[in-house]
């Protein structure tokens, strides 16, 4: 057996997990659900669901990965009972890193491309309808959003390649690092704006009438769904790092600080938000068009604009490409678990490899825009639904199912490895929550999924 790198430190395996878990889902989804279902009331729902969902199937993937020494691909293999099949989820586990990262790059080529764009200049002196346009115009050219996802796939395998310690930990350490700088910088900014008092009242004070008006069920589903969602769970994206560290500390303190750092990211991200858009009497609920259209027209029209909407895309670059890296060497350990290669080849073999499988993503706002599947939508929207309504929760599903099932690792094993080392245990009082009533919600998110998209 090969000798598996570990972390240099417990800051770097914290930092490089919760740049896993933080990604564009925590400043672009969560301001903008947060918006549509009533602003205070709904962060309540959500840092609920964070806790009793999104908790112990971190820690399980976190004890799989730790116990295995393993990427998801051959966890279940060093873990299962002899003459099970629980590995053959590791396939699907790999194909969702896949599938997440063959539209993820794109939208964090953007993010690059917006940052270049900004400090250039380019949205100075426009009006709306001319912002807009610019983001119409990147997304019909295939060529330059080939440019940028050539240049995310490039610096996040060139990151991988230098290997966990020089490479993975250090990076994502400094990115992580600079991210919450930049993002105290943006707080304190959208804060002090003359009419922020609103955006801030909206944001901070409860309003069950919103939820009331969207349906109590609605509200429940949706925090549930971004507390999920927002922590990447489900197909071992985490579990490798838990592969990455030692037996000192128990498992359940270091998720709760990586999800507190998530949730923290999440949080002030509605800090920055809410006040700018409602110091220019904007409506934060728009969605996607936010970051690209509406965020930009209101830097314009600050003093210093230029300056704040770059470091804005900094920013959302830098929580994008913590995503990137944290996936990109979990795609590179499956390599090496999987077919015994060394971590140049599989850096080689998974960069061109994950370079063409993206580029569908990016012909499908244009040369391919004609492909739609009805109720879902284009390939983007394809490779999403695959992987957010199917793959994340089944996984997830999986997961629990195999630490608590006695026909699968057990939840003796389970509880034996979590509580090993120093902090906070995992309760044994939790057993029939684990086995009967959580998978039961997660199989109630799946459903849910579906009839939302197609009924």
């Amino acid at each position: 057996m090969e000798n598996r790198e570990n972390f240099k430190s417990r800051i770097g395996f914290i930092m490089t997990s919760a740049g896993c878990a933080i990604g564009l889902g925590n400043v672009w989804r969560f301001p903008y659900i947060t918006g549509k279902y009533g602003g205070a009331a709904f962060v309540l729902f959500y840092l609920l669901f964070l806790v009793i969902l999104g908790l112990p199937i971190m820690v399980a993937e976190f004890a799989v990965g730790r116990a295995s020494g393993k990427s998801a691909i051959r966890s279940f293999h060093v873990l299962e009972p002899q003459g099970t099949k629980w590995h053959l989820f590791g396939y699907f586990a790999a194909a969702g890193n896949y599938l997440l990262m063959m539209f993820y790059t794109t939208v964090a080529g953007w993010m690059l491309s917006y940052v270049v764009k900004s400090a250039r200049g380019d949205f100075a002196g426009l009006d709306a309808g001319q912002i807009g346009a610019i983001f119409g115009d990147l997304v019909s050219k295939p060529g330059e959003q080939l440019l940028w996802l050539f240049v995310v796939t490039l610096v996040g395998f060139a990151v991988c390649f230098r290997g966990l310690k020089n490479g993975v930990e250090k990076v994502s350490t400094f990115i992580m690092t600079t991210l919450l700088f930049l993002m105290i910088v943006l707080v304190v900014r959208a804060v002090t704006l003359q009419g922020a008092g609103s955006g801030l009242s909206f944001y901070l004070k409860p309003d069950f009438s919103k939820v009331v008006e969207n349906g109590v069920g609605e509200v429940v589903f949706a925090a549930m769904g971004q507390a999920f969602f927002t922590l990447s769970l489900g197909i071992g994206s985490l579990a490798i790092f838990g592969s990455y560290i030692g037996k000192e500390k128990a498992i359940t303190g270091e998720a709760i600080n990586i999800i507190a750092l998530d949730t923290f990211v999440a949080l002030m991200a509605g800090f920055i938000i809410f006040p700018t858009c409602f110091a220019f009497g904007v409506n934060p609920e728009q969605g996607p068009g936010l970051i690209f259209v509406t965020l930009p027209n209101i830097f314009n029209a600050m003093s210093f604009g230029r300056l704040w909407g770059t470091l804005f895309f900094v920013f959302m670059s830098f929580a994008a490409l913590s995503t990137v890296i944290a996936v990109f060497e979990n795609i590179i350990a499956f390599a090496m678990d999987l077919l015994g290669w060394s971590r140049t080849k599989a850096v080689v073999v998974n960069g061109i490899s994950l370079f063409v499988l993206s580029v569908p993503c990016v012909l499908g706002f244009n040369v391919w825009s004609a492909f739609a599947i009805p109720k879902i939508g284009g390939i983007q929207d394809l490779e999403d639904f695959i992987v957010s309504n199917n793959l994340l929760p089944l996984g997830a599903f999986v997961y629990l199912l195999f630490c608590t099932a006695r026909y699968g690792w057990g939840f003796k094993n389970f509880i034996a490895e979590t509580n090993t080392g120093d902090g906070i245990k995992f309760s044994e009082k939790l057993k029939f929550y684990l086995t009967w009533i959580l998978p039961i919600i997660i199989l109630g998110i799946w459903i849910a999924g579906y009839i939302q998209k197609f009924f």
